[in-house]
């Protein structure tokens, strides 16, 4: 994923760029990076690698070394930026969120007739983000450059732009896959990809953008460039998982539909006369919690914590990139309560399910603590289907994907025609998918929440979510 943060003000704006930059910091693990710009200096830009130290500590020099009434700041789980450009369009730095499944076409498309270059990283592979800008400058304004380069690419991209006059363009994914708001203060505006960095630095949440919406910030106000289009596909996950849990989008809080899913959960067992016996729920930290506190409500089963992260220096930003080493390290972290674990009967809600190995960790450290039996229940649908808009559940391929993988030593390839019937679990393959998975994990039972109560719990219409991870429909 990756997120970002921009303002225009009367005043210098790194102060508040750099605290709304860092609250974007669970979105992405790998780079950071500010721009700036100032009438005497122009343009400014530093990038920072973060993969073994927090955005913070990487740019608190950045007071020193910055300064600008106007900037732009991201978190990146990709390729470094912001960029600067030069171009036949301007002189600006750019920012992208998104994934771009395509760039391959894209690049040798460019090169056939552009006779330019673009430069290379590692393995000859482009920076997403220069990509994107030589899309946008094959056009004569920033307005149709992005539009162009949004239609050409498969995938996903909101952009944030930086201009050479201290404006900020900023523009939303052509379908609205991830958010784009804007704050306002009596000094000024800022873009923000979570609604809540721009209220904990005193704006005022005046609009999110719609999808495809393009707008210009300057200290004076906000100018639409492009009205926004008819339709929709916010991802759903951003409310299951990767929100943070005081954001609202498209006017929904983030924490208050994790109760409302858990609580759905927990009335689909009561009524289906399951889990009578349970001790404590718990949920899997930290974003299966809340899933967690909504189904204990529901349910009247009390609410408990048999093991606790620790995390003062193994925070999940920085877990190291061997899988081998990040089980370990996931292993370490955590620090049973023996009250409540032994001799106890347990219900545990994680946000998903994805391909189980920690997971599957965490069962076997309850039961060596002395669990008796340790249930499990999914905040979201059975993923069947790795994503391609954005960096959630990417895989080498779908088999990476533990329902998937299960289906197909059930029914080989014969089974991907039956996926619907897999993710209910009213069905007979449903069922079995379920009792399968339990086997590999050691539940004492398993169940995932139905597309129909993710839905109901985020509060929108179908046709409005993206759910391509859960059922396969774009």
């Amino acid at each position: 994923m990756g997120g970002f943060f921009g303002a225009v003000c009367k005043h210098d704006a790194i102060m508040d760029v750099f605290f709304g930059t860092d609250y974007h910091s669970h979105l992405g693990t790998k780079r950071g990076g500010m721009a700036a710009y100032d009438k005497e200096t122009g343009l400014q830009r530093e990038i920072h690698n973060i993969q073994n130290s927090p955005f913070r500590t990487k740019f608190e020099g950045v007071f020193d070394e910055m300064k600008g009434n106007s900037a732009i700041g991201c978190i990146s789980d990709t390729d470094p930026q912001p960029l600067l450009i030069r171009s036949n369009i301007g002189t600006y730095a750019i920012s992208i969120v998104g994934l771009i499944n395509n760039a391959d076409a894209l690049i040798n498309q460019y090169l056939a007739f552009s006779g330019g270059h673009f430069g290379a990283m590692t393995g000859g592979r482009i920076n997403s983000v220069e990509l994107v800008a030589a899309l946008i400058n094959q056009k004569s304004n920033f307005v149709e450059g992005i539009r162009f380069a949004q239609n050409a690419i498969e995938g996903t991209a909101s952009v944030l732009i930086l201009k050479d006059d201290g404006s900020i363009i900023a523009a939303r994914d052509k379908v609205g896959r991830i958010p784009v708001l804007v704050g306002k203060n009596d000094q000024g505006y800022c873009v923000s990809f979570e609604s809540f960095a721009c209220q904990k630095l005193d704006y005022e949440i005046e609009r999110e953008l719609g999808p495809g919406e393009i707008v210009e910030l300057s200290v004076d106000g906000v100018k639409q460039l492009s009205p926004p289009n008819k339709d929709m596909k916010i991802c759903a996950f951003l409310w299951s998982y990767y929100g943070y849990p005081t954001s609202c989008y498209e006017g929904v809080n983030v924490e208050l539909m994790r109760y409302r899913n858990g609580e759905i959960m927990a009335k689909n067992d009561k009524e289906n006369g399951n889990c009578l016996d349970i001790d404590y729920v718990g949920g899997v930290p930290d974003s299966g919690t809340p899933h967690a506190i909504g189904y204990a409500n529901m349910s009247d089963i009390p609410f408990a914590r048999p093991f606790i992260k620790y995390t003062p220096t193994w925070p999940r930003s920085f877990m190291p990139a061997n899988q081998r080493d990040r089980d370990k390290v996931a292993k370490m972290k955590l620090i049973p309560v023996h009250d409540l674990i032994m001799g106890k009967n347990l219900l545990f809600v994680d946000d998903s399910i994805v391909r189980g190995t920690q997971l599957k960790e965490t069962v076997d450290f309850l039961y060596d603590n002395g669990a008796k039996t340790v249930h499990m229940r999914s905040a979201c649908p059975p993923i069947m289907h790795s994503c391609k808009y954005l960096n959630f559940s990417r895989g080498n391929n779908d088999m990476d994907l533990i329902a998937r993988k299960v289906v197909y030593e059930l029914e080989g390839e014969e089974g991907s025609k039956y996926l619907d019937e897999y993710s209910d679990a009213s069905t007979e393959r449903g069922k079995k998918l379920r009792e399968e998975i339990a086997k590999k994990f050691n539940f004492a039972s398993l169940d995932f929440q139905s597309l129909k109560g993710v839905c109901e719990a985020i509060g929108l219409t179908p046709d409005k979510l993206c759910t391509y991870c859960w059922n396969g429909k774009e």
